[in-house]
This record gives C-alpha cells, sequence and structure tokens, in this order.
C-alpha cells in the first residue's frame, strides 16, 4: 500500500497585545512589580504592525521563507508596504475578533464579555468572518462592566483588556478552589482550543471538505487540560473536534513538547496507511504562557514585544491520491532512548540515519525545516540565529558525509535552509510552519523532497534529562 499524503495545510494567527500581560514571563513579573504596567502596555505593536511585520506575512502564506533574506533586518523596523491580512495559508485576526472566538469555545459560560464589546464585535464588516451562525451567542451572553469588576475583585476572574487597556470581559475560573481550573489555567486552555479550531474550521471552509469525512483527530498543542485529580488528562482533540461539527470522529492529544506535531503527523499516516481510519486531522492551539517571554530583552534593546501573537495549525492526512506529497514512512528518524542527547546524537539520529536509510545524499534534500524561530526575538536574547546555526551543523554533517566541501557550507545552509519566521510558541515553531509552503512546493513548485525535523526537551518536566526529536521526509507524489 502505497504512504498517505498531506491533502491540506492551514495556519491561524492572532494578534493579542491585550494578551501579552497574562504571559507567564510578564505576569510574573509585574505581580513582583519588577516591571511597570506602562513599560509594558507603551511597547505593544498595532494590529497594522503585526500584519505588515515580514515573519507574519510569511507564516500565512504572503511570502516565501527565502524572501525574508531580501527584507532589511530587523523585520520589525522594515514593515511590508501593502500588507494584507488575508493570506493563502490563513488569516491573520485582531484580538477583538479573538475575544469573541474565545467565547463561542467556551462550553461552560466562563468567558464574559461587556455587552456593548460583544454588540460593536458583531456590527463590524470584516473579510473574513470566523463566526458564522453562532453570532448571536456573544451578544445573549454579554455582561456589565460592573458585573465583570465584581468577578475579578471578588471570583479570581481574569481581565480582558484591549491593546489600550480597556476592559472588555474576564475569564472565570472553572472552581474557586483548584488550581487546575483557575482563570489562568481556563483561558490558556481555551485559547489553545480557539487558536486550533480557527485553523481546522478555515481548512474545511477552504478545502471544500466534508466534516464528517474526517474519522479522527490528533491535538498536539502544551496545555493540559485537567481537573485536581488528573491534570493533564484532556482531550482537547475531541472538543476542537465539536467545535468543527466533526461528528464522525473521535480523537486524542498527543504530549511531546516541541515535537508533538511531528509525532503525531507520523502516527496518522501510519494508522491511515493500515486502514484503520481513512481520513485524520491534526491540529494544535497556541500557548498563552509564552506570549510575551523574551519581552524583559526586548525592552531592554529599544525593541517592541514581538510575541504578541496566538497562532495555530491543522493538517488533513489522506490515503495516497496521486497527487498530494507522500510522508515516506519509511524515512521516519527517532531521536531514540539509547542516542544519547548531545547535538551530534540528536542530528545524526533525526538526519543522517534517515538519509542513510533512504540511500540519500544531504544534497538530495531541496528543503531542510526544523527550529524555524524568529531570529528577530532570538538575536535580542544572546542566543543568536538558532534556525541558521542548525543548518551551519547540518553543513557540517554534509560535509564529514562527502557531500559538500567545507567551502561549501555557508551555500549549503542559504540553498537547503531558509531564515526563521515562526512565534516562539515551542510545538508551532518546530518544523510545522514550512508545512504549507512545502506542500505548495512539492505540488506547484519545483521541489521534490523536503525534511521535516522536530527537537523537544524532555528534561524541562524534571522526569528526565533527555531530549526527544523525530523526523521526515516529504516527497512530491510520484503515482503515475
Amino acid at each position: 500500500m502505497k504512504d498517505p499524503v498531506i491533502s491540506a495545510v492551514r495556519y491561524s494567527l492572532a494578534h493579542t497585545p491585550g494578551l501579552v500581560q497574562h504571559g507567564y514571563k510578564p505576569n510574573l513579573d509585574l505581580s513582583h512589580n519588577r516591571l511597570k504596567p506602562d513599560d509594558l502596555s507603551g511597547n505593544l505593536r498595532s494590529y497594522r504592525d503585526a500584519v505588515s511585520y515580514a515573519p507574519n506575512q510569511v507564516f500565512i502564506g504572503n511570502m516565501s521563507p527565502d524572501s525574508l533574506r531580501s527584507t532589511n533586518r530587523p523585520w520589525f523596523n522594515n514593515a511590508i508596504p501593502n500588507a494584507t491580512e488575508s493570506g493563502s495559508m490563513a488569516n491573520m485576526m485582531c484580538e477583538e475578533d479573538f475575544y469573541g472566538f474565545l467565547k463561542l469555545c467556551d462550553s461552560s459560560d466562563l468567558v464574559w464579555l461587556e455587552s456593548n464589546f460583544g454588540q460593536k464585535l458583531l456590527s463590524q464588516n470584516r473579510r473574513v468572518d470566523p463566526f458564522s451562525d453562532d453570532a448571536e451567542s456573544i451578544i445573549d451572553s454579554g455582561h456589565s462592566v460592573d458585573q465583570i469588576v465584581e468577578r475579578i475583585e471578588k471570583y479570581r476572574a481574569l481581565p480582558l483588556h484591549l491593546k489600550d487597556q480597556t476592559l472588555v470581559g474576564c475569564i472565570n475560573p472553572g472552581s474557586q478552589e483548584d488550581e487546575a481550573l483557575s482563570a489562568s489555567i481556563i483561558l490558556e486552555n481555551l485559547a489553545s482550543k480557539a487558536a486550533a479550531s480557527i485553523a481546522l474550521n478555515d481548512l474545511i471552509v477552504h478545502e471544500g471538505l466534508d466534516p464528517e469525512s474526517i474519522d479522527y483527530v490528533f491535538s498536539t498543542g502544551e496545555e493540559a487540560v485537567g481537573d485536581p485529580y488528573q491534570r493533564g488528562g484532556g482531550n482537547l482533540a475531541k472538543a476542537i473536534g465539536e467545535q468543527c461539527n466533526l461528528s464522525n470522529a473521535t480523537g486524542s492529544d498527543i504530549k511531546a513538547f516541541c515535537c508533538a506535531p511531528v509525532h503525531a503527523l507520523i502516527i496518522a499516516c501510519g494508522l491511515v496507511k493500515s486502514g484503520v481510519f481513512n481520513r485524520i486531522a491534526v491540529v494544535g492551539g497556541c500557548s498563552v504562557p509564552k506570549l510575551g517571554m523574551n519581552y524583559a530583552d526586548h525592552l531592554k534593546n529599544g525593541h517592541p514585544i514581538i510575541e504578541d501573537v496566538l497562532p495555530g495549525i491543522a493538517v488533513i492526512v489522506d490515503k495516497n491520491d496521486g497527487v498530494n506529497p507522500t510522508l515516506e514512512l519509511h524515512s521516519v528518524g527517532k531521536h531514540y532512548i539509547g542516542a544519547g542527547s548531545s547535538l551530534r546524537a540528536i542530528t545524526r539520529t533525526l538526519v543522517s540515519e534517515p538519509l542513510s536509510k533512504s540511500g540519500l545524499a544531504f544534497t538530495e534534500i531541496d528543503k531542510y525545516a526544523l527550529e524555524l524561530q524568529n531570529p528577530d526575538i532570538t538575536e535580542a536574547t544572546g542566543t543568536g540565529d538558532v534556525t541558521e546555526r542548525n543548518y551551519r551543523y547540518i553543513g557540517a554533517l554534509a560535509m564529514q558525509n562527502g557531500d559538500i566541501t567545507r567551502e561549501e557550507i555557508a551555500q549549503f545552509s542559504s540553498h537547503h535552509g531558509m531564515p526563521g519566521f515562526s512565534p516562539t510558541q515551542g510545538h508551532i515553531a518546530s518544523a510545522i510552519p514550512y508545512l504549507g509552503h512545502a506542500k505548495y512546493g512539492l505540488t506547484e513548485g519545483d521541489l521534490k523532497r523536503t525534511m521535516f525535523i522536530a527537537k523537544g526537551s524532555l528534561f524541562l518536566g524534571r522526569m528526565t534529562n533527555m531530549s526527544d526529536g523525530v523526523s521526515f521526509i516529504l516527497k512530491r507524489n510520484e503515482n503515475p
């Protein structure tokens, strides 16, 4: 039986400057008076600035990753003229609309929106309307400002502000006593559900898919939905499926830090190839705690706060249709437990061994997609250009393999790599942002093979000192 295909890829991207204060690091520093509210709010970007930001334009599909090489840096000082929020791979959402979608994803009446805000929200003319037939629930459940303030002051609700600090709602806790259902955790989980649901719903509409044709959903976000007795129990996948009317699907959550989406795609392809399921959706929501994660370094360097967006992903795995690119299951690479956790060991197991197993030279992969961290973000922290450094390392392995010379390492990085452009959202940044571009290049462009490489930091959970990683080759469909 032939390998399955990646038949559809869509993303979502919401600009949420009002939520940056609820990111883990900004919230921690605000609560300890290490950060002044005015210093935070005064350095947030406008929606227009976020839309015209070159990496965001690449993420939603209006620019290619390689076009960033000819775009002056820093990218936040070089806006793209006439940039649009509607892209070939995603539609960029403003924070007002995202708050509305949070409410639509709320099954327990925990999101309270101010009545006038809800009415204004639904009266706007927008090029892409995410609310469909459920919009009236936003108005019907509206509350007064006084009611919202009371919930914040007396019942541990979390305020929802716009960029200009206008109070437009709150997130109520799921329990007054249990931290696993605190308002901050409810926001984290609901935002992840919303970001993934926006991407999946957009994919279904864009591709004209029958929602009932999807058999299974894997959710790959980093949130931990649960209660006090089973923190992280899930199942956000079924909640997302319900939100997108996948009445014939079941699902489950995959947890593997940054590697989860690539793990899930490999598992999904195995299930489709075996015939257990015919069509699987792999989705991933955002990470609210990572908003403003590196804000201090950005402010110190006079930069705006760039970590102000929440992304989502949705991918469809189908049986081989003779058209879309195939995920080569024999090419799967894994960082196995006995390999060791050095960078060399990880790269060997994820790149060198799969290429050797497939009989391919390093140069026969047109593009490698790996940690696509935006250097505008990482360079300000002192960690440098993480993406470029990883490409140079793969180039060094190609030299050791005899595929290129030492002098060709820089050229290898330029030709077979790409600038990083992803928001720093862990599982989102790890290779997956290139999947939509790769699908286009492997069907309508001149690409023949791409490799997707995900690495994960399992040691962050304090249960092991190991790292993690998986990889696969995505190939042009050669079915006659």
